[in-house]
């Protein structure tokens, strides 16, 4: 269970690995809050996470919502495991952010 967080200049890379449940909900936040402030773009690795409980896909959710919001731009890089691509989209998550290996994207301002 890891989350890492990685900062450039304008973009914010976060890898969630194994499995993130609500033992790490305020890391998480944290974390997210921390990208969502500090440039132009967010990418989310998955690729490595088993599982995802219901409090992480809602803070995933919420920071999403507010990166398209604030005009920054959300990315989920790597391939999504199926059972968390599923949950992901269950909780609303845009089929085009979730779909295939390569890069997706949202959060152009409106």
């Amino acid at each position: 269970m890891a989350i890492i967080q990685e900062q450039s200049e304008k973009t914010s890379c976060l890898r969630l690995q194994g499995s993130i449940d609500i033992s790490l909900a305020e890391e998480l936040k944290k974390t997210l809050i921390d990208a969502l402030k500090a440039g132009d773009e967010i990418r989310v690795m998955l690729g490595d996470a088993t599982y995802l409980d219901v409090t992480a896909i809602q803070l995933l959710w919420a920071a999403e919502r507010e990166a398209r919001r604030a005009g920054v731009r959300w990315v989920f890089v790597d391939s999504l495991p199926e059972a968390i691509r599923a949950a992901l989209r269950d909780a609303g998550f845009e089929e085009s952010l979730l779909a295939g290996s390569s890069t997706h994207s949202a959060g152009e301002a409106a």
